[in-house]
């Protein structure tokens, strides 16, 4: 028999540009879909959510995480990305066990869901050895959230791994027969919950027959590819598009991390490649990336999504994404008209507004995650992956425009139920299942990486566990 249940009477913010913005209206949801959208919707034996002033959008979409990092949260507050690439990937990913990844991996998937993240692109750069990747995979699985796990390459030395070089044997390609063994085994279903990807390094990071040997796996795995591009000024991450295109690996569907420092003519490659940009503001910000170039994508009509990169240095949560591009791209918008504009008069058409900001963070985030079919929207045969926020909460109420009241004052505290594939994964505010065990086993991944690592000042001396 079927399951129903029945939201009731909720401000719905569908992203479906056919329905739009609802207030007091219902959403019917069956087993694992959204069957109707509408007002006055009844359902005699369904299970019945009252969403009385509360407000319903899709669920978030994180087009771009480094999971495996949950176990090392804040250790890099103040770095920069090149403090990042010495400290993490050269001294603490190299000690990770797989026990470690299924820990980071369970715990960072179970703060998604908690934060209304109902898709997590899980860019799993730790594939040390089989048994890494299994983990990975695990940890995704155990907890409920839909996400893409992007296959990619281990991180045993930065010097061999990231820039090309021949450090003690090391092979530099991702290991193609354990891609291939991932998608048998646990990935073969391009619909199912977990769904793959490649995460590669590209152009200026790897030789160039490094590089096609990568986009051809994913070609022949038929699978999308994820990359970081242009997220500095340094020479590595310059024009890698264009080599791209040198190589003739524009392939459609290719979501380009960062994207800070792309040229004009790679921007227009983007675009017409079918492809999209992952952006992680807050970390752009604050890690010296450059800015997150939200509207210049969006003037060419590329999807845009958003991100929360790592753990390691801020937040993981989608609200702090929404803020930080919603502050910065208008801020860099404000700058240019007070440098241009003698008169003083501020041109408001060429600014960014929060239903572009919330789209990015929902559907257009689908659309990068390469999942658009399934998720992203409030559509009636979509899945149902739903978040309600609390707009009763002291922080949102009073309710005007309910898609300023996400954008610019929710957080994550007021993310009351969050249903994943029409499972309820939390509800009335609190995370349904027992968190012992997995906050367990990540404060032992905690304590086991850092006596790895030298201690970096502020860290405390005795970790509590």
């Amino acid at each position: 028999m079927s399951e129903r249940t029945l939201i009731k009477n909720g401000i719905v913010l569908t992203q479906d540009p056919a329905l739009g913005e609802m207030s007091g209206a219902d959403i019917l949801i069956e087993d694992d879909r959204i069957v109707s959208v509408g007002h006055g919707l009844a359902a005699a034996d369904a299970k019945v959510i009252d969403a009385t002033g509360d407000i319903v959008i899709p669920g978030f979409i994180d087009t771009h995480r480094h999971t495996w990092e949950t176990s090392i949260r804040t250790s890099a507050p103040d770095y920069t990305l090149g403090a990042y690439f010495g400290a993490i990937l050269d001294q603490f990913a190299p000690k990770y066990r797989p026990d470690d990844v299924y820990a980071a991996n369970a715990w960072g998937a179970l703060e998604c869901i908690n934060a209304g993240i109902t898709t997590l692109v899980d860019w799993s750069h730790i594939m040390n050895t089989p048994e890494h990747a299994d983990a990975a995979v695990k940890g995704l699985q155990d907890t409920g959230i839909r996400s893409v796990f992007a296959f990619g390459f281990p991180n045993t030395s930065i010097q061999a791994w990231w820039f090309g070089l021949d450090y003690g044997g090391s092979v530099e390609r991702i290991n193609g027969d354990e891609a291939r063994r991932v998608r048998r085994q646990y990935l073969s279903d391009d619909h199912g919950l977990i769904t793959m990807a490649l995460a590669t390094r590209g152009t200026n990071f790897c030789k160039p027959d490094v590089v096609r040997y990568e986009w051809e796996l994913a070609k022949e795995l038929g699978i999308n590819i994820t990359v970081h591009v242009a997220m500095d000024r340094f020479g590595y991450t310059k024009m890698q598009l264009r080599a791209l295109k040198d190589m003739g690996l524009l392939y459609p569907n290719t979501t380009y991390i960062h994207s800070s420092h792309l040229l004009e003519d790679e921007w227009l490659m983007v675009r017409d490649s079918g492809s999209n940009v992952s952006l992680a503001p807050q970390i752009e910000l604050q890690m010296g990336h450059g800015w997150a170039p939200a509207q210049t994508a969006e003037k060419l009509g590329i999807p845009v999504g958003l991100s929360s990169d790592v753990a390691t240095t801020a937040s993981s949560d989608q609200f702090t994404q929404m803020h930080a591009i919603f502050a910065s791209e208008r801020g860099r918008r404000h700058q240019v008209s007070w440098d241009e504009d003698l008169d003083g008069n501020l041109p408001t058409t060429d600014l960014i507004n929060s239903r572009q900001v919330l789209r990015w963070a929902t559907l257009d985030g689908a659309k990068v995650a390469g999942i658009a079919d399934r998720t992203g929207s409030i559509t009636p045969g979509k899945k149902a992956d739903l978040v309600i926020i609390d707009g009763h909460a002291v922080n949102v109420a009073p309710v005007i425009d309910p898609v300023g009241a996400v954008v610019c004052a929710a957080d994550v505290s007021n993310v009351d139920t969050v249903m994943v594939n029409g499972v309820i994964l939390k509800r009335d505010g609190k995370l349904i299942g027992d968190l012992s065990g997995p906050r367990r086993n990540v404060m032992a991944s905690r304590d086991y990486l850092v006596s790895q690592v030298p201690a970096q000042e502020g860290w405390i001396a005795s970790l509590p566990s």
